[in-house]
């Protein structure tokens, strides 16, 4: 994969790929060869489907998707310069399109600013996936199976190979670190589009990588973990790998998070850092319990932790957290306050999502969450959120039915960035998903019951 970043002309570009996002947060796309792309195809955008997006009925689909030149990138694919660009997406009527996932992180950057909360809410993602030589899956009426092979020592040809300790993987060197090069040419590939990365390594098990992005505003984070996503899955394709962000794929191992530090910012400066607990401020304290208050009731769960798998990872009892806690330096609370930061930089970091969600939803709900904690005047420690372990009596539902009645029972939060429609949509998606993981038996149910 080849990847430039410069002052784009269309003189210089052989198609114009302009991308969108789907209900699901998968981006799609459409590509317009240079004698179509002229500057007012660019302006007044391309009319596309929203029903096959999962947004509109397709009896009023109609949607124009306009480029964000801002967003663009060249790939070198093949003999071919593409000019990937992001889009958003307007009705007919040209207003903003308020299921679009782009424009509900905007419409939350807007809601911080008209509420006097603040000017902006900076995060950075953590994003965990597995890598792997081969995969195979299949299901059927008569039958369930999957196989993965890791060149570190799972599989076929490798299981009995020289290896680390499966859960001992963590910052490990090469020889034994076998995915180095392909975690350099990612990163490479990202600096490159325009995403800022503070670092990468080798995660706790065999085969777990993680890139962390460093922050960024909230209104880029959404596409640039999304492009981030696309690239390292574009790499891994090149050099004969699959990745996967499943939070949870396989049996007795770590699962994958996708941690989200964050704070927020007035005049540029983080409003977050004080002389209460844990050098956090009245208003970081509040916007902690709004988080937890929301992944209680499960509503937050039902866009941070969106599929079946998600609950494969949160088990009470291992290090995902799966109770409304808050501590410093904790990794079995659910936001934890990093001890290693200086005062006037605290922060807090949400570890109980994943990336199976989409990140403009989970970043909007998440953001919601908190600022109807400092709305509210919400004080985690009177809520007894104080803690350095799981609480049984906090634990959040943990199965995607429940979270999915959570947030049909608490959405009053979201409903200033969040239109019912799209709720309601996104209910039923993830409900027909849970209809088709639950209803198949497992192989461990025949092995304890057939």
């Amino acid at each position: 994969m080849q990847l430039e970043r410069f002052a784009w002309d269309l003189e210089d570009t052989d198609f114009v790929n302009l991308l969108m996002v789907d209900i699901l947060g998968n981006i799609r796309s459409v590509s317009l060869p240079r004698a179509y792309a002229s500057e007012k195809v660019l302006k007044e955008g391309i009319g596309f489907d929203a029903s096959n997006y999962g947004y509109a009925k397709v009896s009023n689909s109609d949607m124009v998707a306009i480029p964000d030149m801002s967003t663009a990138f060249f790939e070198i694919r093949g003999d071919h310069r593409m000019l990937h660009v992001l889009c958003d997406v307007v009705s007919t009527e040209r207003e903003k399109f308020d299921q679009y996932p782009r424009n509900i992180v905007k419409m939350t950057k807007e809601f911080l600013n008209k509420k006097g909360i603040a000017d902006n809410a900076k995060v950075l993602v953590e994003l965990e996936y597995y890598a792997f030589e081969d995969v195979e899956y299949s299901t059927g009426i008569d039958h369930s199976s999957y196989r993965v092979t890791s060149a570190e020592g799972m599989g076929e040809g490798f299981s009995s190979a020289p290896r680390v300790d499966p859960h001992k993987a963590y910052h490990r060197m090469p020889p034994e670190d076998r995915y180095m090069d392909f975690r350099n040419e990612t990163v490479q590939l990202m600096e490159i589009a325009g995403i800022p990365v503070k670092y990468h390594h080798h995660e706790v098990a065999i085969s777990q990588l993680e890139i962390e992005l460093d922050f960024m505003d909230i209104d880029k984070a959404g596409d640039w973990v999304s492009l981030a996503k696309w690239i390292i899955k574009q790499v891994a394709d090149e050099m004969g790998l699959y990745v996967t962000f499943m939070p949870k794929p396989l049996y007795r191992m770590p699962g994958n998070g996708m941690h989200i530090h964050q704070f927020l910012e007035k005049k540029k400066k983080s409003i977050f850092p004080g002389k209460k607990l844990f050098n956090l401020s009245e208003t970081g304290l509040s916007y902690t319990a709004g988080i937890l208050k929301h992944s209680l009731s499960g509503s937050l769960l039902a866009f941070a932790c969106p599929s079946t798998n998600s609950y494969r990872r949160l088990v009470l009892g291992y290090e995902a957290p799966v109770s409304a806690t808050f501590a410093k330096g904790s990794r079995a609370a659910a936001v934890r306050i990093p001890g290693y930061v200086n005062k006037d930089e605290t922060r807090i970091e949400y570890r109980t999502g994943d990336a199976s969600s989409n990140i403009y939803f989970f970043l909007a709900a998440m953001v919601l969450a908190g600022a109807d904690g400092i709305l509210k005047g919400y004080d985690p420690v009177k809520m007894g959120y104080q803690s350095q372990e799981a609480n049984e009596e906090l634990t959040f539902p943990l199965d995607l039915n429940a979270v999915l009645k959570g947030l049909e029972n608490d959405r009053e939060y979201l409903a200033p960035v969040f239109p019912d429609k799209l709720i309601e949509l996104w209910i039923k998606a993830k409900k027909a998903e849970a209809e088709y993981v639950y209803n198949a038996p497992t192989p461990q149910e025949y092995e304890l019951y057939f």
